[in-house]
């Protein structure tokens, strides 16, 4: 049996993940997390990860995205 993280209790989402979990396309959070000066990304080599918490504040915040 694998134990699964719900979503909403992981640290950090793959783009495919976030785009679940926001509803925002992937291309568009691709485009966002490629900006140098976003706090929410993490890079893992050539993976990117999106931080959920930090994702969650950055959209709270934006008037359009």
């Amino acid at each position: 049996m694998e134990n699964k993280v719900p979503i909403w209790q992981k640290t950090t989402l793959t783009l495919e993940e976030a785009a679940s979990y926001t509803g925002i396309g992937i291309n568009k959070l691709r485009d966002l997390s490629n900006d140098e000066n976003c706090n929410f990304v993490l890079w893992n080599g050539s993976k990117r990860l999106l931080k959920r918490e930090r994702l969650e504040a950055f959209l709270n915040h934006a008037f359009s995205i």
